[in-house]
């Protein structure tokens, strides 16, 4: 069975672009993917890893709220006892934000320009099937 992904659009950013070109090179890759759309809250994000059993969340932001959305994500996924569930992100986020996302817990940061076949690769080695899967 093929891992889940999420890949989600946290806050009030309206660039998705990105996101899909993402989950496509997932989905192409063999995963199945699961995505949000755009606005969603780090609640609603989490709700639905939860109910979709995903091995990871791949969370996209344009909008400058990096930080405080991709930390809440982490946060609330712990508060779940969902902690397992990997996050990894990207978008427009300067480098110099980067280790202070991977220190709250943000397992990896890809910014634009990087090839799909490197977040691919990423997700195959990091992620990891949930109990059941």
């Amino acid at each position: 069975m093929p891992l889940r992904v999420l890949i989600a659009k946290p806050g009030l950013d309206g660039h998705d672009r990105g996101a899909k070109i993402v989950a496509r090179a997932l989905r192409d890759a063999g995963f199945e993917v699961v995505y949000s759309g755009l606005h969603q809250s780090p609640e609603q994000i989490v709700a639905a890893a939860v109910q979709e059993d995903v091995a990871a969340v791949g969370l996209s932001v344009h909008s400058g709220a990096h930080l405080s959305l991709f930390g809440r994500v982490v946060d609330l996924l712990a508060g779940q006892g969902a902690d397992d569930i990997v996050v990894f992100g990207g978008g427009i986020i300067p480098s110099a934000d980067v280790a202070e996302l991977e220190r709250r817990g943000v397992a990896a940061v890809f910014t634009p320009g990087t090839p799909t076949t490197e977040i691919v690769a990423w997700v195959r080695e990091h992620a990891r099937a949930r109990d059941g899967v």
